[in-house]
């Protein structure tokens, strides 16, 4: 009963809208068109379908100024500053009646379920008294009710007239509880909805029911197809069935065969196991008659290493003896060696000492020698220099000798070969005078 009353609760406390949202969805996945079915006008021409949106648009602006009332009334400073004095003080009067109204709610359904758990007792007197108070309970309810929907109108319409508030408090969409914002969503999507169906015209209409048609045609042949497909795996699901119980068979009779196998293999592991005990219990004997040998054995070389300890313990104290002796002539080496050794080493200072001395005048020596080799180099240095400059004079003298001789020799040759040619010419004269001669001569005669 108080369930009842329930319904009729303010639109921001949470509303029941299944029903719608499930109509919404439903349609929107039944009617979506394809992109070669969308409506050819973009908007809306007629007056009649501007004013159903424009009446759709303000009733979605009205749910969500509504819907944003409590959480302005949870911030009763914030509201007051942002939607002004007037409308937080109707807002904070309607918060008031919303939980006068939510408490009596929530009594009466305390009341109503002690009073289910108390119907054995509904004939007595105070049953009947608390269902009595119950009743005058509910009567109050319309009332408060009708109360708080005025209120909720007389917020709106100060809304309304102040757009800055309304603007604000609509911005607080944080604000909004999850079942205010379900609902607005499905009249958001309700006004989709609405919008294409006044944008389609009667003859897009009919080519989509056309268009529904063909899909339900060729969704019926495709049905057949999948039943013939269907028909047809089960023929094939069938002739597998039957292979897989032929390998069925197959397996058990290999697994016959095995176990078969495992009991042959079960019986000659036994005859082997058997064989082989019979073979330790033969090698355990012959062991025992090995142990017993060597155990005789053993006595007989103990006895002979007995006999050898006896016979060799006379020679190792001999041998004792002489390393004794031995160690005494080494110990008695050692102290000579180290007493000669100490002599050497005191003569080895001393000489040492010597040397060192002797070493330093050498140093000095060496230093002398230095000087005295560099001041040698010095002179060797002058000295083949001197004498490279008097191989070079030799040298040039020879030269100018040899040149003298030459210019002297060529000389005298040109000397003689004029002379040779004056000679010449005085005979060719001569020669020829004495010609001219003879020729007057046989002239004449």
């Amino acid at each position: 009963m108080a369930l009842d009353v329930l319904t009729v609760a303010p639109l921001y406390q949470g509303l029941d809208i299944n029903k719608i949202r499930l109509i919404a969805q439903t349609t929107k996945k039944s009617t979506t068109p394809p992109k070669a079915l969308i409506p050819a006008k973009t908007k809306l021409t007629t007056i009649e379908t501007k004013r159903i949106m424009s009446v759709l648009d303000e009733t979605i602006h009205k749910v969500e100024l509504v819907s944003l009332l409590s959480h302005a009334a949870s911030d009763s400073k914030t509201s007051e500053g942002m939607l002004g004095p007037d409308i937080a003080k109707a807002v904070r009067e309607h918060e008031d009646l919303c939980q006068t109204f939510l408490g009596r709610v929530s009594y009466l359904q305390e009341e109503e379920r002690k009073l289910k758990e108390a119907e054995e007792f509904e004939d007595e007197a105070w049953f009947r008294e608390r269902l009595f108070a119950m009743d005058v309970q509910k009567s109050q309810l319309p009332p408060l009710m009708q109360g708080i929907k005025e209120s909720t109108k007389n917020i709106v319409r100060l809304l309304l007239s102040n757009p800055q508030a309304a603007s604000l408090l609509q911005a607080e969409t944080l604000g909004r509880s999850k079942e205010a914002q379900c609902f607005i969503d499905s009249l958001v999507e309700l006004r989709g909805f609405l919008f294409e169906k006044l944008l389609t015209s009667p003859m897009e209409a009919r080519d989509k029911i056309q268009f529904i048609q063909d899909i339900t045609r060729r969704n019926r042949r495709h049905q057949e197809i999948i039943d013939t497909l269907e028909n047809e795996l089960a023929a094939c699901v069938k002739n597998r069935n039957a292979e897989v119980e032929k390998e069925n068979f197959v397996i058990q009779e290999l697994k016959n065969h095995l176990h078969q196998v495992l009991r042959f293999s079960e019986n000659s592991l036994l005859r082997t196991k058997q064989e082989a005990e019979k073979q330790q219990k033969a090698d355990f004997r012959a062991s025992q008659a090995r142990v017993a040998a060597v155990q005789q054995e053993i006595l007989v070389l103990q006895s002979q290493f007995h006999n050898l300890v006896m016979e060799n313990r006379d020679t190792e104290q001999a041998l004792r003896k002489k390393k004794y002796k031995v160690e005494t002539e080494i110990e008695n080496w050692i102290q000579k060696y180290d007493s000669e050794m100490s002599e050497k080493q005191d003569e080895y200072e001393e000489l040492d000492i010597i040397h060192k001395e002797e070493q330093l005048q050498l140093e000095e020596l060496k230093k002398r020698y230095d000087v005295l080799v560099e001041e040698f180099s010095q002179i060797q240095a002058e000295r083949e220099i001197l004498a490279k400059k008097r191989l070079e004079d030799e040298q040039e003298m020879v030269r100018m000798v040899r040149a003298a001789t030459l210019i002297q020799a060529l000389w005298k040759g040109y000397l003689v070969r004029s002379m040779l040619k004056s000679k010449k010419k005085k005979r060719g004269k001569g020669k020829g005078e004495k010609e001219k001669g003879k020729g007057k001569r046989k002239g004449k005669k």
